[in-house]
């Protein structure tokens, strides 16, 4: 089976960014992205999702190297001072390279 090279960007912030971190997505060249609600804790302190403001979200996008990297820069420019914000890259083999 033929697979092609992409990149998978990973966010996890606040959810009250998720419909700004769509636009900007598609704004700066994503095809699309995929978004969960999650839990955890960590040296910010612990988000349980138990009530509207402490909601986080988990959005993948899997595009070009140069797409993430715009993506990333983006989000930690306009958002990181002032919400919770990660981000990783990870290398990824897609089968169907059209749809990213």
């Amino acid at each position: 089976m033929q697979t092609h090279s992409r990149t998978l960007l990973v966010v996890i912030c606040e959810a009250a960014l998720e419909k700004l971190l769509a636009e900007d997505a598609r704004r700066l060249g994503a095809a699309g992205y995929t978004v969960v609600d999650v839990r955890g804790s960590g040296r910010g302190g612990t988000r349980e999702g138990s009530w509207e403001a402490d909601r986080s979200i988990e959005m993948k996008v899997i595009c070009e190297v140069g797409v993430a990297e715009r993506l990333a820069a983006h989000v930690l420019d306009t958002y990181g001072q002032h919400y919770s914000v990660t981000l990783y890259f990870a290398d990824v083999s897609v089968v169907r390279p059209e749809k990213f």
